[in-house]
């Protein structure tokens, strides 16, 4: 609701048509490095954490408990979650540019805070503060990638930028090796290390995002008109130095018609999501929640499953996360260009259906016995190739098919929906099965989870939305728009 203008001014405006035109340059690249590169960190703490958590457990390093190691695990889901709805509504309300600084800071402070834990109560508190940074970070930067990338390359970067957390997971089951190493670095030491690299590391990362603009888009939607205008005028600029040609001149169609509202209100953002857009909000939620519960599912107790029912040796089974983390990455790579010309409805549906059949299969082929740790792990690892591409599709979905103003705060209520589900019931719900120690019964799990894949395809296919190459206010008109 606009509190500070009782007569409303209607805009017209071009830019998101001129910034859908323009070419791929360096300052696409740049910013894709600068806002993406934040998953390769997470990925490579989130794995560090995982690592670690026998050496935590060591007397003389901080004695805690099996119990201490899981809430850690709980408190970096809870501040997640928090910290992607708090930084997502205040993202919506004050700008992109302002808050991919705030969370990557927060963030930030929790890793280099860990490295000087001293015990398990305040590592859990910094774990906290560090998911409410990357909780934040969730809904800041896929709503700045989508609003800046061109709508043609839209899919592709915004399924590698998600698919990157998987090569720092990669880097950081590599780097256990040195940090965990204790003929190379004392157990007191080597864990701490691992943080405190990556707090210097994202620092780099916090300078480089001093040069990212902020969103013309959002800027044309809170009144800043002239403000919007000079960076777009800028980044054209730019792109025409980096590619040392002009513009296309090409039809831009009919501008858009902006209703200025400098503030809105939380209710006129939230509303829609349970009329308008009731649809959609079930779609983002179905895809998610599957996603979510499919990876924690997994993800969660694979090391159980290997030691359990393989005899995997527990000092050994970090190594069977490499496979998996590089087929996580490397789907989003191969598969993600096809969500941009294929088309998202099929790609979409396409790899949720792949996933579960393939989760199904080795399903079966474990309750019968007919899988050795390697071709388990193969499986799982063709699965999460396919898995992997429908995962990040959610977070595309999610932060294309609603309107500007509540960008943000979509992706955050659905990313802490899905978090709920995958991150609490999955882990809980396979570790209950495997600890009874029937493969009948962990196969009934995963045909649980195989349904959910299936069920968000069929989903997918009946009130999906074509989004490739269309401009974001053609998928969701602002809710200020003036048609």
């Amino acid at each position: 609701m606009d509190t500070d203008q009782p007569h409303r001014e209607t805009i017209e405006t071009l830019i998101p048509a001129r910034l859908d035109r323009l070419p791929w340059s360096e300052f696409h690249s740049f910013l894709v490095v600068g806002l993406g590169i934040t998953w390769i960190l997470d990925g490579l703490e989130v794995t560090l954490v995982g690592a670690i958590s026998a050496v935590l457990q060591r007397p003389d390093v901080l004695g805690l408990s099996a119990a201490e190691i899981g809430f850690l695990g709980s408190a970096y889901l809870i501040g997640a979650v928090i910290g992607s709805l708090v930084f997502g509504y205040l993202t919506d309300s004050f700008g992109r540019k302002r808050f991919f600084f705030v969370s990557l800071s927060v963030y930030l402070a929790g890793v280099a805070l860990s490295a000087i834990s001293w015990n398990g109560a305040s590592l859990a508190v910094f774990r906290f503060i560090t998911g409410a940074g990357i909780g934040g970070e969730y809904s800041a930067i896929n709503s700045a990638i989508d609003e800046l990338i061109p709508a043609r390359y839209r899919g592709r970067v915004d399924l590698a930028v998600n698919g990157s957390f998987w090569l720092g997971a990669a880097v950081g089951s590599a780097a256990t090796i040195v940090i965990l190493n204790p003929h190379i670095l004392p157990y007191q030491l080597g864990w701490r290390l691992g943080f405190a690299v990556g707090a210097l590391l994202g620092l780099f990362i916090l300078y480089l995002r001093r040069f990212i603009p902020e969103s013309p888009r959002w800027l044309v939607t809170h009144g800043r008109i002239a403000e919007a205008e000079r960076v777009t005028a800028l980044i054209e600029g730019v792109v025409v130095r980096e590619t040392g040609s002009p513009l296309r001149d090409q039809p831009l169609g009919a501008p858009l018609r902006i209703v200025v509202r400098r503030h809105f209100a939380l209710r006129a953002v939230v509303a829609p999501l349970l009329a308008k857009y009731r649809s959609r909000a079930l779609l983002a939620l179905a895809l998610m929640a599957a996603q979510a519960f499919t990876y924690n599912a997994i993800f969660f107790t694979y090391a159980l499953v290997l030691n359990r029912f393989y005899g995997v040796p527990a000092d050994r089974t970090g190594v069977y996360l490499l496979p998996f983390a590089l087929t996580n990455f490397a789907g989003p790579l191969v598969l993600g260009p096809w969500f941009d010309t294929v088309g998202r409805k099929t790609m979409i549906a396409g790899t949720y259906m792949l996933s579960a059949l393939i989760l199904g299969i080795s399903g079966a082929l474990f309750a019968h016995q007919m899988l050795s740790s390697f071709t388990q792990t193969a499986l799982w690892a063709a699965m999460f190739f396919f898995a992997s591409p429908a995962a990040s599709s959610a977070y595309l979905t999610v932060s294309e098919i609603f309107p500007l103003e509540m960008r943000s705060l979509a992706i955050a209520l659905f990313y802490a929906a899905g978090t709920a589900i995958g991150g609490v019931i999955a882990p809980w719900f396979f570790g209950h099965l495997i600890e009874s120690g029937s493969r009948g019964a962990l196969f009934g799990g995963y045909l649980v989870a195989a349904t959910l894949m299936g069920a968000a395809a069929l989903i997918e296919l009946l009130i999906g939305v074509n989004a490739e190459r269309k401009q974001l206010e053609e998928i969701a008109p602002p809710l200020s728009s003036a048609d």
